[in-house]
């Protein structure tokens, strides 16, 4: 009976991931190529994606952080921005960008289009999934470009790497300090909680699932259940037949989400240092909670409101200002595993 079992949820899951596909095709007729340099994608190069809506305040500091990283190319979907993105965005050559007046909601939150930017342009090639607010530490991060993390996660015949996303905030109010275009934002928001997480597996799809930290501390206190889940494999060595079907949170092949070890070992993983809460962030959550275009009716948005009004002081007696991966992978929230 357990083999019965097992062989339809693989047939049932190959159907979801061909779905999934055929949807993301669909999908790329809602995007509209505005600077396409995928010409001068290198066979060897490690490539980014990721949907942005009027952070142009934010993408400098993110263009550089990660081209010092070593992303060698950059995909990136404009969702209808009214700040200058677009034209920020023009004339890099290392960028490609691609503009859609359409619903973000109805393109799964994102992962439709970038799912077929990756079926287009990243086969075979290692790429990072991140949003505008999310930087990639990985362990020797200080020392080591992502191509030395990739040419080691290939020697071992790994195909995906894990991050756990991991909210930063700055000590007092979110408004007390402004962020200025090209700044640093660890350098205002540079706090978080070094405990406070929740852990379980999730048996649809294998993976780990994720859930704590400041936001359900301070937004869900009621209901951490329905905190932001904190789990992510942002990192993965692309095939045209994978596809994300939550966010970064899960994978088709199921495999992919294999990102730990069962047996009590650890496996190599990073994180994802969350600089959502910036004095930017007020204008930013009533904004989205008037479009809603985001998960379960925008009820992580809905908390926000509710709160962001008294302008809270995520920081808390048990706080740990940020230093660097290594004390990350002290507090066992990453791990260098057996990469020496």
């Amino acid at each position: 009976m357990d083999s019965s079992v097992s062989l339809w949820d693989s047939y049932r899951m190959r159907v979801r991931r061909k779905r999934r596909l055929l949807r993301c095709i669909r999908k790329s007729r809602e995007l509209r190529a505005v600077q396409n340099n995928t010409a001068a994608i290198r066979p060897s190069d490690v490539l980014l994606v990721s949907t942005v809506r009027n952070e142009k305040i934010r993408l400098p500091y993110f263009l550089r952080y990660y081209r010092e990283l070593g992303i060698d190319h950059f995909l990136i979907v404009d969702n209808d921005s009214t700040d200058g993105t677009l034209d920020y965005l023009g004339g890099q050559s290392d960028v490609s960008v691609w503009h859609t007046t359409h619903s973000y909601k109805s393109a799964t939150f994102g992962v439709d289009w970038m799912n077929w930017l990756k079926r287009s342009y990243a086969h075979d090639h290692w790429v990072l999934v991140v949003d505008p607010d999310e930087f990639f530490i990985y362990p020797f991060c200080d020392t080591r470009p992502i191509q030395a993390l990739t040419d080691w996660l290939d020697n071992s015949s790994i195909r995906s790497f894990s991050a756990m996303l991991i909210d930063v905030y700055p000590k007092g109010r979110i408004d007390d300090v402004p962020y200025v275009e090209g700044q640093n934002p660890l350098e205002i928001a540079n706090w978080f909680d070094s405990g406070n997480y929740m852990i379980k597996k999730n048996p649809e799809y294998g993976n780990l699932w994720i859930q704590g930290g400041p936001r359900s501390r301070v937004f869900f206190p009621d209901n951490p259940k329905k905190a932001p889940a904190l789990n992510k494999t942002p990192l993965v060595k692309w095939n045209r037949r994978y596809a994300y079907v939550s966010s970064t949170h899960a994978l088709l092949p199921r495999g992919l989400n294999q990102v730990y070890d069962e047996w009590g070992g650890e496996k190599a993983s990073g994180a994802l240092l969350h600089t959502k809460f910036l004095d930017t962030f007020t204008v930013k959550a009533a904004e989205e909670l008037t479009r809603r275009q985001h998960y379960s009716n925008s009820v992580e948005y809905k908390a926000y409101a509710d709160r962001v009004q008294d302008q809270p002081d995520l920081w808390c007696k048990w706080s740990e200002k940020y230093i660097n991966w290594r004390q990350l992978e002290i507090l066992g929230l990453m791990s260098k595993g057996n990469w020496a």
